[in-house]
């Protein structure tokens, strides 16, 4: 699955890119929208910022819609109605203002290629760290050879976390994707769920509290082993010391 980032800041762009590429996809980035609409090889999903140097990313939309199916999500700064509009009526699928996170990002783009390519829209995006595998299409989660059992809140929470390991993820990011985007319920109830889920992963470390932030998940090389993984044999005790003559 082709991701090209339309991006004139290359600092957005690589972020993007990297993000992109750590959750499965083939991502690479154009800083102009005359290279967006050259690109070889079309892309399946472009992510294209309105405020491009020489065409308008509007124009960029219109070119791209009047000629191919691709998936197209608008990212960008410009949040006004008349911007949003446009866009859309210009073919866009979806729209995103910046600031945004990466896992509401990569929601969007699933649920795009749903709607657009609903057959082959997109294969396992597995999510990786370490022993950690997240499977967003079947919500499966293992620790190694063992599997996780979750309950869809501590799915959401964990799949927001393993869309970008090391991130430090808001309390207010996590509230808005796994319960509501107008949330406005005690937060406590976010850290019973992340107790819950630490219990089942049962990885002390995996999942850090970022006092004052929110959580993130850690290095899994610095966590200890889950339940169930073989432990090294315990050495033997020394023999007792022999008596000491009088």
């Amino acid at each position: 699955m082709r991701v090209l980032v339309v991006e004139d800041d290359p600092g957005i762009a690589d972020l993007l890119v990297r993000g992109l590429e750590r959750a499965g996809y083939e991502a690479g980035s154009v800083s102009s929208g005359q290279q967006a609409l050259s690109a070889v090889p079309e892309p399946d999903v472009v992510l294209l910022d309105l405020g491009l140097p020489d065409v308008d990313g509007i124009e960029v939309c219109r070119r791209l819609r009047s000629r191919s199916s691709v998936a197209i999500i608008v990212v960008t700064a410009r949040g006004e109605e008349g911007d949003r509009v446009a866009a859309l009526d210009e073919g866009a699928d979806d729209y995103l203002v910046k600031p945004f996170g990466l896992a509401e990002l990569l929601a969007r783009i699933r649920a795009v290629l749903r709607r657009v390519r609903p057959v082959d829209s997109a294969g396992p995006e597995l999510l990786r760290h370490g022993r950690l595998v997240v499977d967003p299409r079947t919500h499966k989660v293992t620790v190694g050879e063992r599997e996780v059992a979750l309950t869809p809140k501590e799915f959401d929470i964990l799949e927001a976390l393993a869309v970008d390991p090391g991130r430090v993820v808001t309390r207010q990011e996590i509230l808005e994707r796994a319960w509501d985007a107008h949330w406005y319920g005690p937060t406590k109830v976010l850290d019973v769920h992340v107790a819950a889920l630490r219990r089942k992963l049962g990885v002390p470390g995996l999942v850090e509290t970022v006092y004052g932030r929110g959580f993130r998940l850690g290095t899994p090389e610095t966590a200890p082993d889950p339940p169930g993984m073989p432990e090294k044999p315990a050495e033997p005790p020394a023999p007792p010391a022999p008596p000491v003559p009088r």
